[in-house]
């Protein structure tokens, strides 16, 4: 009962702080004018400009073309890293000779910033989207192998010893001890890595995308057209947003005997 009713005055101050938020900005755009329509458009403008694109399209699509375009990249760099980067990281905070394999190379490619991997990504793939999600692995890559690693870490060492001093073999130590005890700091590193997906994704659409999120950030800005930017960060917030709340979910439901 109490956690519901935290929830729901969680819900009720979110509410209140958007609808404060949406007042100050009608007020300071379209009542007192504090900011002119030329560097931050009025409510009216971002709706006119959001009736445009859902209903006759800009830059090359309507808005859920270029949503949808977005999302499916994000989703195969991040699951392409997740599966990579996760049983990596894993095996590394469990081995000291995995570790000592793999991390001098892993410490190398770690500082290379992921949009550093743009133009050598185009060279290998093209303009395409194949270039864009090895962009968005790499984005996602290191966290996951970070966090990974250190969830491994983490597990206290007397659990170990007491797993093996009850027989445990290696198949029920993975299950019952290692990623149990890594869950927590691996979903750590899967919100880092999904952050990461949409800030190198956007960045990546900049160039050479016929659709999605970032190419209409673009085009707007090209074309001098704030009301259609408010309206493609609104898009990248939710889709972004609903990514987020999807993966929350999942935590919750592999780690259910942790409380929210």
């Amino acid at each position: 009962m109490r956690e519901g009713s935290d929830r729901g005055i969680r819900i009720a101050v979110g509410a209140a702080t958007l609808a404060a938020l949406a007042a100050l900005w009608t007020a300071a755009t379209t009542l007192e004018q504090w900011i002119a329509p030329v560097y931050f458009p009025t409510p009216q403008e971002v709706g006119n400009a959001l009736r445009q694109i859902v209903l006759q399209g800009y830059a090359d699509g309507r808005l859920h073309e270029h949503f949808l375009q977005s999302c499916k990249l994000v989703l195969y760099g991040f699951a392409a890293a997740v599966s990579v980067g996760v049983p990596l990281g894993m095996l590394m905070g469990w081995s000291r000779r995995a570790e000592a394999l793999v991390n001098p190379a892993f410490l190398l490619l770690r500082p290379i910033p992921p949009l550093a991997w743009i133009p050598l990504a185009i060279v290998w793939l093209g303009l395409g989207d194949a270039a864009k999600v090895l962009v968005i692995w790499f984005a996602a890559f290191v966290p996951a192998v970070i966090n990974s690693y250190a969830g491994v870490r983490s597990i206290e060492p007397y659990l170990i010893e007491a797993a093996r001093s009850l027989g445990a073999t290696r198949g029920m130590m993975v299950r019952e001890v290692l990623i149990p005890g890594a869950l927590p700091l691996v979903f750590t590193g899967l919100r880092l890595s999904l952050q990461a997906c949409w800030t190198t994704l956007i960045a990546g659409e900049l160039i050479g995308a016929i659709t999605g999120l970032g190419h209409l950030l673009y085009q707007a800005g090209l074309d001098l057209y704030p009301a259609m930017i408010v309206v493609g960060m609104v898009a990248v917030a939710l889709a972004g947003g609903l990514m987020t709340a999807l993966l929350a979910w999942a935590e919750k439901r592999s780690m259910p005997w942790r409380t929210s």
